[in-house]
């Protein structure tokens, strides 16, 4: 025995706990971006199916829809650019939500995929659902702050943005 020195031991379970940890950590955005990815490819596969949805006029029409919230959104001005062609401003809305889900769910360009998904939601936040009271009523807030963390983060595991990464280090003799 050494006087005044502790000797480290090997704990197997504090290095699973750690080991579990750490596996924790790295896929903890993994459901968000699964949830997301196939909430957004639903939401734009939806409009895009819905023959109410992509008119001018008429129940359900995205025009009739935008008409409706006009007055009591956030920004009227967003509002009147979208009634410029309402079935236009239909069509970028659900290719957006499209594209944004299936990079989000591939993990392909995730940190802009995530972006846009973010500024859809706040588009829809700032017009559609600005007068839902309380306004935790409205769904594109939370749909704002989900995306937020893969803004940040993008994707780590399971994601197209990873195999590029390590292909191209190996492309790369390991250097970046």
């Amino acid at each position: 025995m050494t006087h005044g020195i502790h000797t480290a031991t090997h704990t197997p379970h504090l290095d699973g706990d750690r080991r579990w940890r750490d596996n924790a950590s790295r896929y903890a955005l993994l459901p968000l971006r699964i949830f997301l990815g196939i909430t957004f490819i639903y939401a734009g596969l939806d409009k895009l199916t819905d023959s109410a949805f992509m008119k001018d006029a008429g129940a359900g029409s995205v025009g009739d829809m935008m008409r409706a919230v006009r007055d009591s959104s956030a920004i009227p001005a967003l509002v009147d650019l979208s009634l410029k062609n309402p079935v236009g401003f239909g069509y970028a809305i659900a290719l957006g939500e499209l594209a944004v889900g299936i990079g989000t769910l591939l993990g392909l360009l995730t940190r802009l995929a995530a972006l846009g998904g973010a500024l859809i939601s706040l588009s829809l936040w700032l017009t559609v659902s600005w007068a839902a009271e309380p306004y935790y009523y409205g769904n594109d807030l939370p749909y704002l702050m989900a995306w937020t963390p893969l803004v940040l983060a993008g994707a780590l595991p399971l994601s197209l943005d990873a195999s590029l990464r390590t292909r191209r280090r190996s492309w790369s003799g390991g250097y970046r």
